[in-house]
């Protein structure tokens, strides 16, 4: 009789295998994510923001990434400008009800984002309406535009500046691979706005934390 002990520490290394193997992939060509880290140094530079938003689990790596921008990642630093347009449900809801779900997060753009900006939509098909029609609009308005997804792209890789797609069709493992992602370009942007080798680095500190160096 099988142990199902065994049964289940199995399933595991298979699963933790299969996530290793998906990042090794995307580590074999990783020219979208650096391009992307490199386009949202420039725009944090000339004072953009940034803007994400996506459904489900997809929302919450939003609003996960926007936190790690708005709060500190490894850095002790002035805040950075960043948005989930995940959050707001009175927002979601009114916009649902008067116009259409696809539509919640292309009238928050309207009403926030400005020629400069940074939007990221996430969907690991590439195909989620609201995502699409949020990445059409941020285009009309000026933002660069980015688009998470995996491997296929659906409709999103042909709309948008910058198209990172994660090697594999298993949506837990792209979800796994996109706060990987997320996590990274929020190191590699702290490091290069407020590193302690960048000229005023130092200033860029809160108060309380300048007096405790």
């Amino acid at each position: 009789m099988t142990d199902p002990r065994t049964d289940l520490e199995a399933r595991f290394r298979e699963q933790v295998g299969a996530s290793i193997a998906t990042k090794q992939a995307l580590l074999d060509d990783p020219a979208q994510c650096v391009a992307v880290a490199e386009m949202l140094i420039e725009s944090y530079r000339r004072g953009g923001q940034l803007f994400l938003f996506g459904n489900g689990g997809s929302a919450a790596d939003a609003q996960h990434i926007a936190a790690e921008f708005l709060g500190r990642f490894y850095i002790e630093r002035r805040s950075a400008p960043a948005h989930a347009l995940t959050v707001n449900t009175s927002a979601l809801t009114a916009i649902s009800n008067d116009y259409s779900f696809d539509y919640v997060y292309a009238r928050q753009l309207e009403g926030l984002a400005r020629p400069g900006d940074v939007a990221v939509g996430i969907s690991t098909s590439g195909n989620a309406g609201n995502v699409v029609q949020g990445l059409l609009t941020a285009d009309k308005i000026g933002l660069t535009t980015v688009g998470m997804t995996g491997a296929g792209g659906g409709r999103l890789r042909h709309l948008v500046d910058y198209w990172v797609a994660v090697p594999s069709d298993d949506v837990a493992r792209v979800q796994e691979s996109h706060i990987m992602i997320g996590h990274i370009w929020s190191e590699l942007v702290e490091a290069a706005l407020f590193g302690s080798d960048q000229p005023g680095a130092e200033e860029n500190l809160p108060g309380e934390a300048v007096a405790n160096l």
